[in-house]
């Protein structure tokens, strides 16, 4: 007589239920609530935050929740986000919070000086190198206001991955199961730019959680302007490629055509060779060509722009 195995007889149980009778799934209701908790917390406090360390103005508000499973829910983001994978010491392993660029892009214009009526909407597209550096500053105090919300046992500061692009996101892995999140999404405006931030958060650290108001902060940082200003020089100090661009004599495509190695090409300006000095496709400079002994060079005769702008141009 042959015995059949009576785990394999079983049908494996349903997610959703192991994750309600595990704590992982609350009800619709009770996590939307938490959700809102968060969303006041971040609207009070978060511009307080913001303020203190940029002197900057800005409006935070609570967009609602979206409940389901982790993966999905950042799937479902807009690309034109940038994320950070978070850790909260006896809170949460597995956070992960998302920044629209839109802001990151806002935030540094003004703090490179750049006034409200000339910021136009920013375009989609993803961070530049200088900027990731400021959105570790942005991430840095969104965490902080999540560390202090939900007060988690010890008092441990948030660890942070490095920012990363939407679309740079590792593929999770077909065999590790998935949680059930809830986002929590809210919108940020600074200088009548809109754009969003977001919390996903495993809904095990959620439904353990009681909200707390963190203590105010009203007072402007003392520092904000330091802050700020090293911001500038770090700006001003990073290395940019330039290209430069001389016009060539007009040749007949019979004679392009038939052009050997070791064949020359003449520079069509006779004289002062005007060169055009560009970098990120954006025009800085005009100058002539010259040579300054074993060395080809070009010297500077005229700008296109002024310094503020000729910064702003190079950080897209």
């Amino acid at each position: 007589m042959t015995m059949s195995n009576a785990s394999h007889d079983k049908p494996a149980m349903d997610p959703a239920l192991l994750a309600k009778l595990t704590g992982g799934l609350g009800d619709r209701g009770r996590v939307a609530k938490i959700c809102s908790s968060f969303g006041e917390i971040y609207s009070e406090f978060f511009p307080d935050v913001i303020k203190s360390e940029t002197g900057l103005d800005v409006t935070v508000n609570y967009l609602g929740c979206e409940i389901g499973y982790k993966n999905h829910l950042i799937e479902d983001l807009s690309a034109n986000v940038t994320l950070v994978d978070a850790t909260l010491r006896n809170w949460s392993q597995n956070i992960t919070l998302a920044c629209g660029n839109g802001f990151v892009i806002t935030l540094m214009e003004h703090l490179l000086g750049a006034t409200a009526d000339t910021i136009e909407e920013p375009a989609d597209r993803l961070l530049s190198i200088i900027e990731l550096d400021l959105a570790v500053m942005v991430f840095d105090k969104i965490a902080k206001v999540l560390r202090s919300a939900v007060n988690a046992p010890g008092g441990f500061e948030p660890s942070l991955s490095p920012p990363y692009a939407h679309d740079m996101r590792a593929r999770p892995q077909e065999d590790r199961p998935d949680e059930f999140a809830a986002a929590i999404n809210m919108s940020i405006t600074l200088a009548g730019i809109v754009s969003e931030f977001s919390l996903i958060v495993p809904q095990t650290a959620l439904l353990k959680t009681k909200v707390t108001p963190p203590k105010p902060k009203r007072q402007a940082s003392s520092n904000s302007a330091e802050w700020t200003e090293q911001l500038g020089d770090q700006v001003r100090r990073s290395h940019v490629t330039l290209e430069a661009k001389i016009r060539l004599q007009d040749l007949t495509l019979r004679t392009i055509s038939k052009l050997m190695v070791g064949d020359v090409i003449p520079f069509r300006d006779h004289g002062d060779v005007r060169v055009e000095v560009s970098a990120n496709s954006k025009e800085l400079y005009v100058c002539e060509f010259g040579r300054s002994g074993e060395n080809y060079m070009v010297r500077v005769k005229d700008t296109m722009n002024s310094d503020d702008e000729l910064i702003r141009h190079l950080m897209n």
